[in-house]
């Protein structure tokens, strides 16, 4: 490496922050990360690991005729860490790619550390060198410290940025249930119309998720606990604002007492052999490690107290003696206004020099914060093209960088932001998704073709 050759600087050790580091070191660079933990934890991490998840260990669907599906199979072409990690350390989950959370992390962290150009260091950065000290030491920053970024930092960022308003919203964490103190007798094992990892359709018996079948009575009195349970309150300068796809179950249950009936504990697609039919409502449970011994309430995510998220569990008889690892939580989460502050490379406007990556630029979700990571660390590089907008990955940049409509708020990787394109006579819903995906995947694939 040469003296004058560039040295980049990666704040923040997530899934963003290892992506964009990844994709620099195999470009030739050298990166420092900077990492806060262990010298100072969030609300959420439980250790000083990279890439730890801390919310749910789904990176969702595998399904090719997906967004979720598409999204990996584009970063997967551009050899990204994340994808190749959690392949790597997936466990059984229908067709969602959920992983063991420590063979993750340990995985990545084992890559990034071997690489002879990367220098890890503990420490809080809440501030970065000016932009004259950046053009003087040929230096790059890419800012990927996520939802949980801290104030100082934050305020920084805004500063440089020339904005005073930062935005945010609230995410939040489902509880984790130890396998072997659930009920064997209470839960059926299926997934969703027999569909899973397994080229067959799965067996009743031999599906990926845990289901608890509830009957009306039992769905009613369970409703009616989450509505009595205390819940922990909002400090004085929070202002509630939660992301749509990720609402706390009582968020869900104050839209109405049939909600989660049509949302995380819809019974449809999976018959209950007790009685040979669809159940009145239905939690799953989804494994959550290699050796199924816990298990994540899908969809469960609750500011409830953690004795009251106990009780009210506990009143289903599948976990009535459940030992929980974990319990639901809710934090807040710091985002900024992408496409007010960002140009279409992910550098600041009016600091070319530093980048933002992951989910502070608006994306939400663990393989989008890591595609827009993948992005920042190649567009940092210098020379790489801009996928198109047909694509998962350019449909995303483009919501990042240019918004939508309305409000600028955080946003999943979705067919919706791909080109609009007009349903065929005759042609099903699922059909036309399956087209829109197929037709994503010939554009991406001469856009590689142009790159190489």
């Amino acid at each position: 490496m040469s003296k004058n050759s560039p040295i980049f600087h990666v704040v923040g050790g997530g899934l963003a922050g290892c992506e964009a580091a990844w994709q620099l070191l195999q470009a030739g660079h050298s990166v420092v990360m900077h990492e806060m933990r262990p010298v100072r934890m969030t609300a959420a991490h439980k250790t000083s690991n990279l890439a730890e998840l801390v919310c749910s260990n789904s990176l969702k669907s595998l399904g090719v005729d997906s967004a979720p599906g598409r999204l990996k199979e584009e970063m997967k072409a551009l050899d990204s860490l994340i994808v190749r990690a959690a392949l790597d350390a997936a466990v059984p989950a229908g067709q969602a790619l959920a992983v063991d959370r420590e063979v993750f992390s340990n995985f990545i962290t084992e890559k990034l550390s071997q690489h002879k150009n990367f220098t890890k260091i503990e420490e809080e950065v809440t501030s970065i060198p000016d932009a004259a000290t950046l053009e003087e030491t040929n230096s790059y920053w890419i800012v990927s410290t996520g939802p949980l970024t801290t104030p100082d930092l934050s305020q920084h960022i805004a500063d440089r940025a020339g904005r005073k308003d930062n935005l945010y919203f609230y995410d939040a964490i489902a509880p984790v249930i130890l396998a072997e103190s659930i009920n064997p007798e209470k839960v059926f094992r299926a997934s969703r119309y027999g569909k899973d990892q397994r080229e067959e359709p799965a067996e009743p018996e031999c599906g990926d998720y845990l289901n608890i079948a509830l009957n009306k009575e039992e769905y009613t009195n369970f409703i009616t606990a989450i509505e009595q349970a205390e819940y922990m309150p909002l400090h004085d300068f929070e202002e509630p604002r939660y992301f749509e796809s990720c609402l706390p179950v009582e968020v869900m249950v104050s839209r109405g007492r049939e909600t989660l009936r049509f949302g995380p504990m819809k019974p449809v697609g999976l018959t209950d052999p007790s009685t040979g039919r669809w159940p009145w409502a239905v939690i799953q449970l989804r494994q959550e490690n290699k050796e199924a011994t816990m298990y994540s309430m899908v969809g469960f995510q609750t500011k409830m107290k953690w004795p009251e998220q106990k009780r009210v569990f506990s009143m289903l008889t599948a976990l009535a003696d459940a030992e929980f690892l974990r319990f639901g939580s809710v934090h807040r989460n710091t985002y900024f206004n992408s496409p007010e502050i960002l140009n279409a490379n992910l550098s600041m406007k009016n600091e070319p020099r530093i980048f933002l990556a992951g989910q502070i630029t608006g994306v939400e979700g663990y393989t989008e914060s890591a595609a827009i990571g993948l992005l920042a660390g190649r567009f940092a590089a210098g020379s790489f093209k801009r996928p198109p907008v047909a694509t998962l990955m350019g449909s995303l940049l483009s919501y990042v960088v240019e918004g939508g409509l309305g409000l600028f708020q955080p946003m999943n990787a979705n067919l919706g932001l791909l080109p609009p394109t007009d349903r065929k006579k005759g042609e099903s819903k699922q059909e036309k998704k399956a087209r829109q995906c197929a037709l994503a995947k010939e554009v991406f694939t001469n856009y590689l073709s142009e790159l190489n």
